[in-house]
């Protein structure tokens, strides 16, 4: 039995992967601590896990902040230089406090001082990309944030994708003074870069999304391992479908669904409002997931209904079509569902995501500023009057299903733990 430190930060789509992990080692004897942040202890403690806070603390309430980091253009560059490496010593301090005694650490993407901290303690580092656009290939036409408009440029290829990873790692660099003070403090190399060049473990690196999203490439880090998702589903703390959503599935048409997933919707502005008249507009069933935090929208009606939660592995097999703002999470479940997605993206790696469903067939997208009830009324309209988005989502939730990113990701962990031994 060893002991495993799963170290992820985020939203709730960066934090069940790691559980659906956390779940399957426990299960095959090893213990379990998970540190995150400090909101989600009573979930993670419920599930019989250690639990340890970790910093930045960030307010799920804290409207101001949550439109800053899921900014169109911005939101990557705020969440990464104004949260996580101002907090680089705190962060390193409570990860230090979690892995005493510990074999293994699991870091989420975000978690910059993992690797200062295995160096430290000697520790075995596996790392983690949840999303494609993370492993910055330049074997694919991938969408950045912060410049969405050079997907125009895509049709160039590598030498133009060489180019625009060249000018980012230049940025980056500008960013890391911070970090490279923290390293030269504790007597580590301040040239380490964990955001591009550096962020890869020389034990294990897990990619952990499916094929279907996007697969190996040839400049990949040689210690990645691609998983498939890693689906946390079937779990107790997810909570169950509301009754009167039961019984409004079992009445009608399939819905059209409508969500922001677990950090969007602290941004939503008028998405929902918009989404409802959209519905009303084609005449069509719909369910919105507005979140815990937000004020019920107005406009609902006996067709047109609203939860604040429902599990996304459950309802959205039922759905017709899912809106969504293409967070990999949200993304994952709508294609294991296997139904078409119109996706709106906010920040982060939401454009690429909702750029490869596009380009496999399986959604359309809307602008988050031009997303209004009769923009998504006719892009809903287009998805649903083709049957090929349906055919393109069925063939993309087979590959899904042929994957065992769980299973895969916690073998490739114990062959990482064995090595040690």
């Amino acid at each position: 039995m060893a002991k495993i430190v799963l170290a992820p930060y985020g939203s709730l789509g960066d934090l069940h992967p790691f559980l659906a992990i956390g779940f399957e080692l426990r299960e095959r004897g090893h213990q379990v601590l998970v540190t995150t942040l400090e909101p989600y202890r009573e979930k993670i403690q419920s599930l019989g896990f250690e639990f340890r806070p970790l910093r930045p603390e960030f307010d799920p309430e804290d409207r101001d902040s949550a439109r800053r980091v899921m900014d169109t253009r911005r939101g990557s560059e705020v969440l990464i230089t104004e949260y996580m490496l101002p907090n680089i010593r705190a962060m390193y301090e409570d990860l230090m406090s979690s892995v005493k005694d510990a074999d293994l650490l699991i870091a989420g993407e975000i978690v910059f001082p993992a690797h200062s901290v295995a160096e430290k303690e000697g520790l075995k580092l596996v790392t983690t990309t949840l999303a494609p656009l993370s492993m910055f290939s330049a074997y694919e036409p991938n969408v950045y944030p912060n410049v969405p408009y050079l997907r125009y440029l895509n049709f160039l290829g590598r030498p133009f994708q060489e180019f625009v990873i060249f000018i980012m790692k230049r940025v980056v660099r500008k960013w890391l003074e911070d970090y490279r003070e923290f390293r030269r403090s504790i007597g580590l190399d301040p040239t380490h870069d964990p955001i591009v060049e550096g962020k890869y473990s020389k034990d294990l690196h897990l990619a952990m999304f499916s094929s279907a999203l996007g697969g190996p490439q040839p400049d990949w880090n040689e210690k990645a391992l691609q998983t498939g998702f890693c689906f946390y589903d079937g779990r107790r703390d997810l909570g169950a479908m509301p009754e009167r959503l039961l019984e409004f599935l079992d009445v009608g048409d399939p819905p059209i669904v409508f969500t922001l997933g677990s950090a969007a919707v602290m941004d939503a502005g008028d998405f929902f409002e918009e989404s409802i008249a959209a519905a009303k507009r084609l005449e069509r069933r719909a369910v919105c997931l507005y979140g815990i935090f937000n004020e019920k929208p107005r406009g609902f009606d006996a067709d047109r209904v609203g939860f604040d939660y429902a599990p996304f592995g459950e309802l959205f097999p039922r759905a017709a079509c899912v809106v969504h703002q293409g967070g990999v999470g949200t993304t994952a479940q709508a294609l294991k569902a296997g139904v078409p997605q119109l996706i709106v993206p906010y920040s982060h790696d939401q454009p690429d995501n909702a750029a490869r469903c596009v380009r496999n067939g399986v959604a359309r997208t809307i602008g988050r500023a031009h997303y209004k009830a009769s923009t998504a009324a006719r892009e809903i309209a287009a998805i649903l009057s083709d049957e090929s988005y349906q055919a393109k989502a069925a063939g993309m939730k087979r590959i899904i299903d042929s994957e065992n990113g769980t299973m895969t990701a916690s073998d490739a962990i114990e062959s990482t733990l064995q090595d040690r031994a």
